[in-house]
């Protein structure tokens, strides 16, 4: 990508009730706006919102929450379906959209994924971005910078800026790159899945089955964890305090495992909030008198059996390659876990998982990737000449190819290494099978060739 300047634009800082009329107006006459947050989350349930920082192709805008009055017209401007709203790694900035407006902007563009989808790292931070697309180098001084006091220093004023400057110009390059490789469909599909959890996590039905631990708790224990969780999250956010601080993690875990039902029982263990032990027990009783088709189903857990770990460093291999030639992020592509729910479905035939893997663009051209180098149809060969940027190369498996038979029957694929797979007629080319070990033990079950 070609590096250019940013064009110059007004700088506004936004302190007053006729600043911010006037540039709400502004707003509403434009459908594209940069947006970024100042907040401190620190020692609160709810972030507080310090400062706003928008952009439009015209001008730049720092505002003050604190005294520019109601940011309610602000708000309702961002629901407009008419409107695109540009964030860079935007899930914070979603979460102060939701919890000040009441609900998330109708479209988004985030350049973090966007970058991704476009060949470059995922997820990359703002200042590499503008560096890699701009040549410029971005401040880092006030990355933990105190955002509430008053008045604003000048430094402060421009970091906030140049938070903002290069958001719609490089909403415009990876824009155009996307729609060269025509992968808007897929960034569409990113930027509604990021809402999507941005309202999940903001409803926060299931949160609490992401606690540590839980694997080992029957489904009486799973509805105390679930109990407890559930009244420290209302508990913190009557006192605005993170939760973690009002009751540990492995503190909620052992009282789901413990299940005290008398106060002498929960008052024993190291570190509770004797203050809080009544609202505690009351958390607890309430769980315990469910009857159990009521209490909360475990999940089912990918079993990470030694089959099933090496199948999927083994398509990690896979991805890597396959992330490289189509320039794709591979972190952004698939995760180590879509990686081994797809060893485990494959190995085990259980169903397809609810994962992104197996669903929207990823299922159309990444899976069928995966899929027909585990079941043979491809294989996976050192290239030294690294011809196509990466070192593997993936080749379509032909009968004729020395491949052992107990490999060429079995399930997954082989993985061929070569001195040079340009070399049509080598005939030095070993194999393995990632299928010869057992889905139980994970030992080899057939002997090495000879």
């Amino acid at each position: 990508m070609a590096q250019s300047p940013v064009q110059p634009v007004t700088e506004v800082v936004v302190q007053s009730a006729g600043d911010w009329s006037a540039c709400l107006e502004h707003l509403r006459r434009t459908t594209v706006i940069g947006l970024d947050t100042e907040f401190v989350g620190e020692g609160r349930y709810q972030p507080e919102l310090c400062l706003l920082q928008v952009a439009t192709p015209e001008t730049l805008y720092v505002i003050d929450p604190y005294t520019v009055g109601r940011l309610d017209p602000f708000w309702e401007l961002l629901f407009d379906p008419q409107r695109l709203v540009v964030l860079h790694g935007g899930k914070e900035d979603l979460r102060i959209c939701r919890e000040q407006g009441g609900r998330l902007p109708a479209r988004i563009f985030d350049t973090q994924i966007a970058a991704g989808l476009v060949g470059l790292d995922y997820p990359l931070g703002y200042a590499r971005l503008v560096q890699t697309l701009f040549g410029v180098e971005m401040s880092k001084d006030l990355t933990m910078s105190n955002w509430r006091q008053r008045p604003l220093t000048t430094a402060q004023i421009r970091y906030a800026l140049d938070d903002v400057r290069y958001l719609l110009p490089a909403y415009q390059r990876l824009q155009r790159q996307l729609h060269k490789r025509q992968r808007q469909a897929w960034a569409e599909e990113e930027f509604r899945q990021a809402m999507e959890q941005a309202v999940a996590e903001g409803e926060k039905p299931e949160s609490w089955r992401r606690l540590k631990g839980l694997a080992r708790l029957d489904r009486q224990g799973l509805a105390v964890a679930r109990e407890v969780y559930l009244w420290r999250e209302d508990y913190s956010r009557q006192i605005n305090r993170p939760p973690r601080q009002v009751l540990s993690d492995p503190l909620l875990v052992r009282i789901a495992r413990l299940r005290p039902r008398a106060r002498k029982e929960l008052i024993s263990l190291r570190g509770l909030p004797q203050h809080l032990a009544d609202d505690i027990l009351d958390a607890v009783r309430r769980a315990l008198s469910l009857p159990l088709h009521a209490c909360p189903q475990p999940l089912g857990r990918i079993p990470e059996t030694a089959a099933v770990v090496a199948v999927a460093q083994f398509l990690q291999i896979v991805l890597h390659d396959w992330s490289i030639r189509q320039a794709v992020a591979s972190a952004l592509a698939a995760t180590v876990t879509d990686l081994k729910a797809l060893a485990h479905h494959h190995l085990s035939g259980r169903d397809i998982p609810e994962l992104p893997l197996f669903r929207g663009w990823r299922s159309q051209v990444l899976l069928p990737e995966l899929q027909a180098v585990l079941e043979g149809r491809r294989l996976l060969g050192v290239d030294r000449r690294c011809s196509n940027g990466s070192p593997l190369r993936i080749v379509p498996y032909q009968p004729e190819d020395p491949v052992p038979q107990k490999c060429a029957s079995s399930l997954p694929a082989c993985v061929q290494a070569e001195d040079d797979l340009t070399e049509a007629d080598n005939n030095e080319a070993t194999a393995f099978c990632p299928s010869d070990v057992s889905p139980d033990t994970g030992n080899p079950c057939c002997p090495p060739s000879s």
